[in-house]
Parts: C-alpha cells; structure tokens; sequence
C-alpha cells in the first residue's frame, strides 16, 4: 500500500511539471494559520536546523538564502549568512536577504513582525514522529518535492525499523533517562526521542503526559531510579554532583552515555537523521548491556 502510494505521488509530482507551473499551496502551519503560497519558494531562510536539513533531504538546499545560527548540517548551509535563532533573529538581516518565505519555529518570537513587514512565515515544530510525517508532507508540497518527501519518510522509518531489529534481547527493557538540556529538561515519551526509544525496547522514566520535552525536579530522576542516562557531554559532568543522583543506579553502575555535540545535533533534530539517531541510542544499550 505504501509503495503504490509512493508510485501515484511520483506520477503526480512528474504530471505537475515545474515548481512554477503549480499554482498556489495553501496549508496550515503549526499556529494553526493558512499560509498561502502563490507558486513554490526559491528563496527561502529556515530559523530552524530540523526544517534546513529538511529542506536540503528534500534536494532543495540550493533555495536557502539564510539559516539560523546553530544550522550546521549538511556542510553546505555552513556557508551560509546567519539570521540569529529563536531568541536574537536579526530582523534587518532576514529582510535583507529578500526572502519568498521564512521557515520558522512556533516558539519564535519574530514571527509577528516578520509578517507586519510583508515576509511569508511557515512555523512548522514536529515534536514526535507523527508531527515528522505531517512536516515533511507539508515541506514537500510547498518545495514541490511530494515524492521525494514520501520517499523519505519511508526511509526513516524503515531505517529506524531496522536498528531495532538488530538490538540484542539483552540491551531491551532496560528503564532510560535522556536529558535534552540542563533544568533539568527531558525527553518524555510523546518526543520523537522517547517514541524512537520505546521502538528499541527501552522503558523511558518520563512518562509522556508531562509533556514531549518537561523541565522536571531532580528528585523526580532520583525516585524513577533509571538504569542508563543518556546525556550531552556538556552536563555529563555536573550529574554526579545532583542532590540524591549518587543513589541512582545508572550512576553507580557506570552506565551514563555521553553524547559528543555532533551526536547530540543528530539526536535533537526530527528530521532526515532520525534513523541515524535511533542508532546512537541503540549503541549506547548495546555498550551498556552486553
């Protein structure tokens, strides 16, 4: 069924012809407004590392004029103008760059004024894999690229499908910890990361109804007791000296995955390295779980 899915979208998209030639797209964005497109963007800046490396999976690299501050992959967006981030966009910056649409995330505080002067905004955030689905339908369709994006969510999927395949009984059941960022914040299990990790056999202590990614009290890790913590290198060193996390038994059996700033972009980024990411993950229960 999928594959004759693949086929018709395929026809379609080459029946379409040019981007051009199209008309206007219409879809609703992640604010629940309808953004209307008269034809595909050919200049296009993403405020949003997940949404540029989207963007240049989908074979539509070239169309970017401008990324965010922390868009670092593939290598050719490293080159670049930088636009600032969620916090500091330079406004000045984007406008000069003469933009067709702008690509943005829902927590943006830019998007209102980017609109007051005339720029079209998309906020799309996917947050779980259901959302990566919808998202790469929706870039697909404003990059005329609908076959190429249904391709590859099939490619994630089966790419994700298929490290779990592979883990050893050994390394499944095992009670995970993933903290995104220092709070401390974590990965529950409505995030793309707690989904991919429940794929993997693993039992994610956060459960889903706090949210995809809560601030949480660190007592609440001590007391859910998780036998591996997955984490970035950069708060790997201050989990020991957490009130009460000596007791924990990641701790105490050595069983903390420490995620190099490379791996931890692959990780926190829904987008066409999620297979990749689920591989990370399995190695680090394959390591610890011999």
């Amino acid at each position: 069924m999928r594959m004759s899915r693949l086929l018709c979208l395929m026809a379609l998209c080459w029946l379409a012809g040019p981007a051009q030639a199209r008309g206007a797209v219409s879809l609703v964005d992640d604010r629940g407004v309808e953004v209307t497109l008269a034809q595909s963007p050919r200049r296009i800046v993403s405020m949003l590392p997940s949404l540029t490396e989207t963007v240049c999976a989908l074979q539509a690299c070239e169309r970017l004029v401008g990324v965010d501050s922390y868009s670092n992959w593939p290598a050719a967006v490293q080159a670049l103008p930088r636009v600032g981030g969620l916090e500091d966009a330079n406004v000045e910056r984007i406008v000069a760059l003469k933009p067709d649409l702008v690509l943005l995330a829902k927590a943006a505080r830019v998007t209102d004024r980017l609109e007051a002067l005339g720029l079209k905004v998309l906020t799309l955030e996917p947050r779980s894999m259901k959302d990566m689905e919808r998202v790469l339908g929706q870039l697909g369709r404003v990059l005329d690229r609908e076959a190429e994006a249904a391709a590859m969510w099939l490619q994630i999927d089966g790419g994700v499908n298929r490290v779990a395949a592979a883990l050893p009984a050994s390394a499944r059941g095992k009670r995970v910890y993933f903290e995104v960022s220092s709070g401390p914040y974590a990965a529950s299990e409505s995030s793309f990361i707690g989904e991919t990790l429940a794929r993997l056999g693993a039992v994610n202590v956060v459960p889903g109804s706090l949210g995809p990614f809560p601030k949480l009290n660190p007592e609440f890790v001590v007391r859910a007791d998780p036998q591996v913590i997955m984490v970035g290198d950069r708060n790997a060193v201050a989990l020991a000296g957490r009130p009460g996390w000596g007791r924990i038994d990641a701790l105490q059996a050595g069983r903390i995955c420490v995620f190099t700033p490379a791996q931890g972009d692959v990780l926190a980024r829904p987008g066409p390295r999620m297979a990749e990411g689920a591989g990370i993950m399995a190695d680090c229960l394959k390591d610890k779980f011999k």
